[in-house]
């Protein structure tokens, strides 16, 4: 079956849903990467608390601290990894009875739709599971990296590499951190490209909610402003 054949299987306003559901999930990531100076996102006030962690690390005695902390972000992003495979051999399996998953949808929806447009939906939510995947793999190499990074700096605070090293750390810790996020947010798209199983009526309002969860938290939640605060700061 050509391209042409399966496009043509789509209705219009299912070619637009999709449009606009990849648009946002790819464009939320550069708005809250490249925010606004007078408005910086949650993720990119994070990273600068991610320095500031590794200055104060380099004078820590002892750190076990900060490697348990950074033990706990690999967790974090191994869990994730795995349930991202679990999601992924779900979606396979699904794929390879489209044709029951369409008799059950005619149930619910009355809905007509080729074989092939089930399986297009199907595709949508195991391409947002398997770039998921993708990211909090990187992102549990990267938190690695950091760690050896980490345990590169020199005791001595005075020695001259300790602060540069650290420093070093901070970086591939924030890049980390991106992966991370951006995981996080192939995951929510993931959960909202399941309402195309619907239509194409609740994949739109599914990717405009999850849009405007992931714009609150990022831009107008109760951390972001804490994170603003600045009465923790000591004047030099």
């Amino acid at each position: 079956m050509g391209w042409d054949t399966v496009i043509a299987a789509l209705t219009p306003l299912d070619l637009a849903a999709v449009g606009v559901f990849l648009v946002f999930w790819l464009g939320i990531s550069h708005i809250i990467e490249h925010p606004p100076k007078r408005r910086p996102s949650t993720s990119q006030l994070m990273a600068e608390y991610r320095r500031i962690w590794m200055r104060e690390f380099v004078t820590r005695e002892p750190r076990i601290f900060d490697s348990q902390i950074v033990a706990s972000l690999r967790q974090g992003t191994a869990f994730f990894a795995s349930a991202s495979m679990i999601a992924i051999g779900g979606g396979l399996a699904l794929l390879g009875n489209a044709d029951q998953l369409r008799g059950v949808a005619q149930d619910l929806t009355a809905s007509a739709d080729p074989v092939v447009v089930w399986e297009l939906k199907l595709i949508l939510m195991l391409i947002m599971a398997a770039n998921a995947f993708l990211k909090f793999v990187w992102s549990h190499r990267l938190f690695g990296y950091c760690s050896v990074l980490m345990a590169a700096v020199p005791n001595d605070a005075s020695d001259p590499v300790a602060m540069p090293r650290a420093m070093k750390a901070a970086e591939v810790n924030i890049t980390a951190a991106r992966a991370y996020n951006r995981g996080l947010r192939a995951v929510y798209f993931g959960i909202a490209s399941a309402a195309w199983l619907g239509g194409a009526i609740p994949l739109l309002l599914a990717t405009v909610f999850t849009v405007a969860v992931i714009i609150r938290r990022e831009f107008a939640s109760v951390s972001r402003e804490v994170l603003l605060d600045t009465s923790d700061r000591t004047s030099s």
